[in-house]
């Protein structure tokens, strides 16, 4: 039996086969047969608007990996520098390519002081870091001009390392700057997240040393934050980035979309919801809400995933090892009832309704000290590894400029009425 699918037009009897490949089936075979007519899929629930080698996704299976690699195995024995140069170059480093690849991040941290004095600081005393870094990203496209040869392999390379290198400097001081706290300088003496953390936290001390448990927790969530297939933001970075603009701007659109509540902000939902429920005794209440409708349950299902997200599993084993360094947060037990209540539910057993990776992240940024407004931004420094695979990728596609069509539901055609008519 062939691989295919065959489309008649009733109107015309016409039919036409379409081979299926790699679990897709071409549109420009759709349009021999019936063109004129579009495919409506809002949300591209059903639409791959590209080929990638990137990252596979199983969501039936709860399955993850990277460039072939399991999710699983890349969190327990690899490191978020080394996850990103897989993602960038499709092969894990030798020993001499990674520490090259550490090096170039790590003397590129620094930024230009006229991003940090004149414009960081223009921002209003209260703005939100996401909006700071948003904006920070779009305007390192003013400092580099060379970023706008995007054909060249060398100053394509120039431009990943800068903002790999630069997204924890940027979002460490996007959230000084919103606490009225000075800017920290990045310390190129420290890894990659401990630097990270430097800059967040240190006050008067002349070197800040974070806790290896906490440094190698957030490293683990760095990994599994690196990329996650056509999401809304990687899908922002493809789009932008079919139109040829230098990184930067592509990088701040895909930053400005993970900005949206629904997708950076999950975590953050679930904090709120786990402290509007307040204790493990008002759980069962909260779950028989949520069944009739005067309740969201947050952290649970995935436009993908139909079964346990896998990097709920990863991410609820390091949130026990970062307990252990600043103490149990409050909210975990309400967490944990909550998942073994929902989980036992035939309501949701038979929606399919499991933990995602937002559930258990937040818990973990809120006992490290991170404020809620942080949460995304988090989620943006591993995240620029996995937009830059894809923009990357795109280009050396020949990707062609993203113009979706539309299914008009306007009037027809009317004729001007002048004002005194109306």
């Amino acid at each position: 039996m062939s691989e295919s699918i065959t489309i008649t037009d009733n109107r015309t009897g016409d039919s036409i086969e379409i081979p299926i490949i790699n679990s897709g089936v071409s549109s420009a075979d759709w349009r021999k047969l019936l063109p004129g007519i579009w495919f409506y899929d809002p949300g591209f629930m059903c639409t791959a608007p590209a080929e990638s080698a990137v990252t596979f996704l199983d969501g039936e299976a709860g399955i993850l990996r990277y460039r072939g690699y399991p999710i699983e195995q890349l969190a327990e024995k690899s490191t978020y520098l080394e996850v990103a140069y897989l993602l960038l170059y499709g092969e894990l480093p030798t020993a001499a390519q990674l520490e090259e690849w550490v090096h170039e991040i790590t003397y590129h941290t620094f930024i230009h002081e006229n991003v940090r004095k004149r414009f960081l600081e223009g921002f209003h005393y209260d703005a939100h870091p996401m909006g700071i870094l948003v904006s920070a990203v779009a305007a390192l496209s003013t400092f580099y001009l060379d970023a706008k040869e995007i054909t060249n392999a060398e100053s394509r390379h120039k431009q990943v390392v800068r903002l790999i290198a630069k997204m924890p400097t940027l979002a460490a001081a996007a959230y000084r700057f919103s606490v009225g706290m000075p800017f920290v300088y990045p310390d190129n003496s420290l890894d990659f997240v401990s630097n990270f953390l430097s800059m967040m936290w240190k006050t008067a001390e002349p070197r800040f040393d974070a806790n290896p448990a906490l440094v190698r927790a957030l490293d683990i969530l760095f990994i599994l934050h690196a990329d996650h297939e056509q999401n809304c933001s990687t899908t922002s970075m493809r789009i932008v980035g079919s139109s040829h603009p230098d990184p930067y701007i592509a990088a701040s659109a895909a930053t400005a979309a993970l900005y949206g509540p629904r997708h950076g902000g999950a975590n953050e939902a679930v904090i709120r919801m786990l402290e509007r429920i307040g204790s493990m005794d008002n759980v069962n209440a909260f779950i028989d809400g949520v069944k009739h409708g005067d309740a969201l349950l947050q952290g649970f299902g995935h436009r993908v995933y139909k079964t346990y997200d896998p990097r709920a599993k990863i991410i609820k084993k390091a949130a026990y090892d970062v307990f252990e360094v600043t103490g149990k947060n409050p909210l975990l037990d309400i967490a944990l009832k909550l998942e073994e209540v929902a989980l036992s539910d035939e309501y949701f057993i038979s929606r399919r309704l499991y933990p995602n990776v937002d559930f258990y992240t937040g818990l973990i940024y809120q006992a490290m000290s991170f404020p809620m407004e942080m949460f995304p931004v988090l989620f943006a420094i591993p995240r620029m590894s996995g937009w830059l695979s894809h923009w990357q990728e795109m280009l050396d596609q020949d990707q062609k400029i993203a113009r979706p069509r539309q299914i008009y539901i306007g009037p027809d055609q009317r004729d001007y009425v002048p004002i005194e008519r109306r």
